[in-house]
């Protein structure tokens, strides 16, 4: 885990929450994608600069957008933001 990556508590907490998908390939890793779209937004960097440590740029953009559909809305991220966010 690099700096701002998820701890094991906090990866704990968050996967059951996330969305499991049906259909298509596999995601990959999952907690790999999650530490991208929050590289992104910590740094404000354009998604082609992304380190490729979190995979293809294009992967990861496409998971964070396709999870703005499926989750239902900013509350649903607010209730565990302090679980994951608190220092351990």
């Amino acid at each position: 885990m690099g700096r701002g990556g998820l701890t094991d508590a906090q990866w704990a907490v968050l996967e059951p929450l996330l969305p499991v998908a049906e259909t298509g390939r596999p995601a990959g890793c999952r907690r790999r994608l999650i530490d991208g779209i929050r590289w992104r937004v910590r740094t404000g960097a354009p998604w082609r600069d992304m380190p490729v440590t979190y995979g293809a740029w294009q992967t990861v953009y496409g998971c964070s957008t396709a999870g703005n559909a499926q989750v239902s809305g900013p509350a649903c991220c607010h209730g565990c933001r302090r679980d994951l966010m608190r220092p351990d």
